[in-house]
C-alpha cells in the first residue's frame, strides 16, 4: 500500500517566514508547491526543501500575487490538480510609499488581504477533496495599530505603512474568523499564525517613514525588536498547520510560540466582521473581481 503523502501550497514560500515554513514541511514529509515571483529564488528555495526532505519533494511555480487577475489564474491552475491538505497564505508586505496593484488597489489592501481571499476561494473545492485540511493565514501584531474602520476603500490623511498594512491584516483576520465557520462543515480548518517580528527582507528594508508620526519617537525600539531569526518566526505557521491539537478546531490564532493565543482575536468583532465584508466585495467589484 502506497503511504500518502500530503500536499501544502506556500505563498511566498521562495524566501523569509514562507521559506522556513516550507522547510519544516518538508522534514515532516510534505510535497510542497512554492510561489512566487523570481525563478532564480524559485530555484534554489527547491533545492533546499528538497535538500530537507532528502528527496524530491519541491517545486515552484511563478505568480505575481500583487495581481488579482494573475492570483485568480494561479488558483484555477492549482485546483485543477485535485485535493489539497494545506494552503499557507504568507505572502504580505509594508512599504514606505503608497503603491497600486496592477488593478489600482492599495497594495497593502491587495497583496494582504484581496490576493489571499481570491486564492482560498479558488482552492476551496481542492481542500475539501482532500478534508481534513487546512488554511494557514499569516497574520501581524500590525493588527494592533489599524483604524478598524471599513467604511471607504482607504482612510483619509497621508499613508503610513504600518498603519495601512494592520488594517489589511485585520481584514483578513476578520475574514478568516468569517471563513472558519463557513468552511467547518466541509472539514476544512481555518487558522491565523502570528509569527512575531522577524528579521525579514521587508523588515530590512524598512525606515522611520512606516510610522505614524505619534509613533517615531518609538522608532529604535521597533527596529531592534524586528531582529528575531526568521527560522524561528516560522513556529506559529508550521504549528498553525501541523500540530495534532489543532484537529477538529477551527478560528484560532496561532502566536508566535506556536500556542493558541486570542490577543488579536478582540481587535474582531461580529460588526467589524460584516462591515469587512461588504467593503470587500465593494473593492473586488471594483477591481474586477467579483466573485
Amino acid at each position: 500500500m502506497t503511504e500518502y503523502t500530503p500536499r501544502a501550497v506556500v505563498t511566498a514560500g521562495t524566501g523569509g517566514i514562507g521559506l522556513e515554513t516550507a522547510l519544516g514541511l518538508a522534514r515532516r514529509g510534505w510535497d510542497l508547491t512554492l510561489v512566487g515571483r523570481d525563478p532564480d529564488r524559485g530555484r534554489a528555495a527547491v533545492s533546499r526543501v528538497d535538500g530537507a526532505a532528502g528527496r524530491r519533494a519541491g517545486r515552484f511555480v511563478r505568480a505575481d500575487l500583487s495581481s488579482l487577475a494573475g492570483t485568480r489564474v494561479l488558483g484555477e491552475r492549482l485546483a485543477g490538480e485535485g485535493g489539497l491538505d494545506l494552503l499557507v497564505n504568507n505572502v504580505g508586505g509594508m512599504w514606505t510609499e503608497r503603491r497600486e496593484s496592477p488593478e489600482g488597489i492599495e497594495l497593502s489592501i491587495a497583496l494582504n488581504h484581496l490576493s489571499p481571499c481570491i486564492l482560498t476561494g479558488a482552492l476551496t473545492d481542492a481542500l475539501a477533496e482532500a478534508a481534513p485540511s487546512r488554511i494557514v493565514n499569516v497574520t501581524s501584531g500590525a493588527v494592533a495599530a489599524a483604524q478598524g474602520v471599513f467604511d471607504e476603500a482607504e482612510p483619509p490623511g497621508p499613508h503610513y505603512g504600518l498603519a495601512a498594512t494592520g488594517r489589511a491584516k485585520l481584514a483578513h483576520l476578520a475574514h478568516t474568523v468569517e471563513l472558519a465557520e463557513r468552511l467547518r462543515p466541509r472539514g476544512i480548518s481555518v487558522f491565523a499564525a502570528d509569527p512575531g517580528a522577524a528579521a525579514t527582507d521587508n523588515a530590512a528594508q524598512m525606515t522611520v517613514d512606516i510610522l505614524p508620526p505619534a509613533l517615531r519617537p518609538h522608532w529604535e525600539e521597533i527596529r531592534k525588536g524586528v531582529s528575531a531569526p526568521v527560522a524561528a518566526a516560522a513556529t506559529g505557521p508550521l504549528a498553525a498547520a501541523t500540530d495534532p491539537a489543532l484537529d477538529g478546531r477551527t478560528g484560532l490564532v496561532i502566536g508566535p510560540g506556536g500556542a493558541v493565543d486570542e490577543t488579536l482575536l478582540a481587535f474582531v468583532t461580529p460588526g467589524l466582521t460584516e462591515a469587512v465584508r461588504v467593503w470587500t466585495a465593494g473593492l473586488m467589484a471594483k477591481a474586477g473581481q467579483a466573485s
